[in-house]
C-alpha cells in the first residue's frame, strides 16, 4: 500500500497497513538538507528538495509546499525580510489606515513572485511523486490574510470598531486565497491546506462571524476540482471544535493542548482527526520511549482500533491521521522521527 492509497482508505474509513504521518516539516527539513532557511522560503527548489528527502528518511506519507505566513501578503505588497538562516520578518503592516484597503487589488497567483514559486514547488513534487504519495499544497485562511496585512492589535480593535470594513477585507482576502487554492491544485496539488492561527483567539461567536464562512467557501473551491482541504488552526481550539467541524474540511489538525478524546467525539461522522502530540515536549525533547507513548496513545484515541483483513493480516482502521499538534521544531532528533514511523508500523502488527 503507498503513501496515497494509504490516505484515500483512512478517508474512506477502510483497513490501512497503519495510519498515514502527517507530520507538518518546514525548518527542519531546510536544515537536514544542509540549507539555510531563507533559501527554503525563497527557492521552491530547495522546499522541494527537503520535502523529498524527509518523505524519503522519515516515512511520510505526504509531500508539502509549505512555508511561511507571508505568500499572498508579499505579492500584495507587504515587505518582508528573509534573515539567511532565520525566520523570516513583516516590516510592518500594509493596511495602516482603513482607507488602504482601497488600494489593494488581488494579484494573479501565476504572476505573483512569491505566489508563482509554491505553485512551481507544488509542480515539482507532483512530477517526482508519480502518483504515489499525495501533495499538499497551501494557503492561509482570509483572516490569517487580514491579520497580516492590518496587525494584531488593529484588527483586533476593527472587529468592534468597524466590522463592515473588515468584512470587506475578508472578502478580498477570501477571493485571493480562493484564487491560490486553485492554482495550485491546477498544478498538482491534490490537499490543499489552510492555516488559520489567529483564528484559536477568538470566541465561537467572532469565529462564526469572521473566519468559518470565509473557510467555507475556500474549501468548496478546493472540492470543486476535485482536491481535499486539510484544516490547521494553532493553539488551543477546544471551544471551537463543533464549528471547525463544521468547516467543510475532509482532515482537521488539533494541537497539542486540545483533548484529543474531545475532539474525535466531535468530529465522529465528520472530518478525519489529525493529531496531537506536543512538537516541543515529546518530539524536541522528549526520549524515543516518549516518543512511541504519545504516538501510540494518540492513534488508540483517534483510531478505531485494529481489524482482521483477509488473509489473517491485521490492519488498522480509523480516519485519523498522526502527527504532532504542530510543525515539527527545527532541531528534533531525527530518532524521534524515525520512532514515529517504528510505533506506527508496530502497530499494526
Amino acid at each position: 500500500m503507498n503513501a496515497f492509497e494509504r490516505v484515500k482508505a483512512t478517508l474512506a474509513g477502510q483497513p490501512v497497513d497503519h495510519t498515514p504521518n502527517f507530520d507538518i516539516i518546514m525548518g527542519f527539513g531546510a536544515h537536514w538538507i544542509g540549507e539555510v532557511l531563507s533559501q527554503y522560503y525563497l527557492d521552491h527548489r530547495v522546499l522541494a528538495s527537503a520535502n523529498l528527502a524527509v518523505w524519503h528518511e522519515f516515512e511520510l506519507d505526504i509531500l508539502q509546499a509549505i512555508s511561511d505566513p507571508y505568500r499572498e501578503a508579499a505579492d500584495l505588497g507587504v515587505v518582508v525580510d528573509f534573515p539567511e538562516d532565520g525566520l523570516p520578518l513583516r516590516r510592518q503592516p500594509l493596511l495602516t489606515d482603513p482607507g488602504d484597503l482601497r488600494r489593494l487589488h488581488a494579484p494573479d497567483p501565476g504572476l505573483g513572485r512569491r505566489m508563482s514559486d509554491r505553485l512551481e514547488g507544488v509542480q515539482a513534487l507532483r512530477q517526482a511523486a508519480h502518483g504515489e504519495v499525495p501533495v499538499m499544497g497551501w494557503v492561509e485562511g482570509a483572516l490569517a490574510l487580514a491579520n497580516v496585512l492590518r496587525g494584531d492589535s488593529a484588527l483586533m480593535l476593527d472587529f468592534y470598531d468597524r466590522p463592515e470594513w473588515v468584512e470587506e477585507l475578508l472578502e478580498l482576502a477570501v477571493e485571493i486565497e480562493i484564487a491560490f487554492a486553485s492554482a495550485q491544485v491546477a498544478a498538482g496539488a491534490d490537499i490543499i491546506g489552510l492555516g488559520d492561527a489567529i483564528a484559536s483567539t477568538l470566541s465561537p461567536r467572532m469565529y462564526e462571524t469572521f473566519a468559518l464562512p470565509y473557510e467555507r467557501r475556500i474549501f468548496e473551491a478546493v472540492h470543486a476540482q476535485g482536491a481535499l482541504a486539510r484544516l490547521h488552526i494553532c493553539g488551543n481550539t477546544t471551544r471551537l471544535l463543533p464549528l471547525m467541524a463544521q468547516s467543510g474540511a475532509d482532515i482537521i489538525d488539533v494541537d497539542w493542548m486540545v483533548d484529543l478524546s474531545l475532539a474525535a467525539r466531535t468530529f465522529a461522522g465528520g472530518p478525519a482527526l489529525c493529531g496531537n502530540f506536543d512538537p516541543v515536549r515529546i518530539m524536541l525533547q522528549g526520549t524515543p520511549e516518549e516518543v512511541t507513548r504519545a504516538v501510540l496513545d494518540c492513534q488508540a484515541v483517534g483510531g478505531d482500533g485494529h481489524t482482521l483483513a483477509p488473509g489473517g493480516l491485521v490492519q488498522w482502521s480509523g480516519r485519523y491521521f498522526s502527527a504532532a499538534g504542530c510543525e515539527i521544531p527545527d532541531g528534533t532528533p531525527s530518532a524521534n522521527l524515525k520512532v514515529q514511523a517504528r510505533a506506527l508500523k508496530a502497530a499494526s502488527d
